[in-house]
């Protein structure tokens, strides 16, 4: 299992919006507004680092007034 959390820019007005559609995404855990330079984070969750990336690429990138992502994956030390 990988985890990642995936911070999310998005265009004005539109952060609320955007978590409230990502929350609906099977594999989010998570997703908060926040204040900073991205405006919306998620903690993700999948099988392994293909599906994350198909997760970011084909589910979330793909919701309307996202302008950018940065995915971070979590790593056990």
């Amino acid at each position: 299992m990988v985890q990642a959390y995936v911070l999310i820019q998005t265009e004005v007005g539109k952060a609320a919006i955007v978590a409230e559609e990502v929350r609906t995404i099977p594999g989010v855990e998570a997703a908060d507004d926040v204040t900073g330079p991205y405006d919306v984070i998620v903690k993700a969750s999948a099988g392994d680092v293909d599906q994350l990336g198909k997760l970011v690429v084909a589910k979330i990138q793909a919701i309307s007034g996202i302008t950018r992502t940065l995915t971070c994956p979590v790593v056990n030390l």
